[in-house]
């Protein structure tokens, strides 16, 4: 019997060893990952003694133009200016990531700058849905659906981490994998519009729609990640207290 609650104790033990290791592992590779892309442009912007909190805020404009080209059909539009959309959706995308890193090697992390960044992603997530259902390529049932997804995303790690678990790099679908999943879908319409239009005289529908499909799976798989993982550290900590 005793031996039979040690190995249980053991598995529970390794498979949380094995979760956070992952996260790990993750956290490891976009570091490379953005050492390797983002050390010059970082070093220019710590060196014009560019703030933090003015990446974020020109991350958001980045976000609020792509928005808004997307929400007048900006994916459609003829093929020398239809990259507009793509080209300020990675300029958002690589604000989000310039501003973080530059708190981190000028030692300018603080709770006000990363509560102003974590807002300003959620209002950036927002504009981005409003700009997909006023462009026609969502219905507003599934920009509710996105949005509600994207939040509880958030949220859930929110309120971990207020209770003491570490979530960084926890879930599959983090800001920076959702913005960079988009860009491509992004680049990918555009795409397949010109060249239906080209080879066959219309336009093909069905990418979006199946591709939004997969996004939302996606979304709910990563919440599903960031529950159970929540679950299990908090079974732990509060087996902690009880000893």
């Amino acid at each position: 019997m005793n031996v039979k609650i040690i190995i249980s104790l053991n598995s529970k033990a390794a498979i949380k060893v094995s979760e956070k290791e992952k996260a790990n592992i993750k956290r490891q590779n976009q570091r490379k990952l953005l050492d390797k892309f983002i050390d010059h442009p970082v070093r220019l912007l710590i060196k014009h003694n560019v703030s933090p909190n003015s990446l974020s805020f020109i991350g958001f404009i980045f976000s609020i133009a792509a928005a808004f080209f997307i929400s007048i059909g900006g994916l459609h539009f003829p093929i020398w200016s239809a990259w507009i959309v793509p080209f300020l959706m990675f300029w958002a995308g690589a604000f989000d990531v310039f501003d973080g890193e530059v708190a981190r090697r000028t030692g300018h992390n603080s709770r006000a700058g990363a509560f102003l960044d974590s807002n300003l992603d959620r209002l950036s997530d927002a504009v981005i849905i409003l700009g997909l259902i006023f462009g026609n390529l969502i219905d507003y049932l599934w920009g509710y659906i996105l949005l509600f997804l994207v939040i509880m995303i958030s949220y859930i790690r929110a309120r971990a981490e207020n209770m003491g678990i570490e979530m960084e790099g926890v879930g599959f679908m983090e800001r920076a994998e959702r913005l960079i999943i988009l860009w491509f879908a992004f680049i990918t319409e555009f795409w397949i519009f010109y060249l239906s239009n080209l080879i066959y005289g219309s336009h093909f529908k069905e990418f979006f729609p199946i591709f939004i499909i997969i996004y939302t799976g996606l979304l709910v798989f990563t919440i599903l990640q960031r529950l159970l993982y929540s679950f299990k550290s908090l079974h732990e900590i509060d087996k902690e207290k009880l000893k």
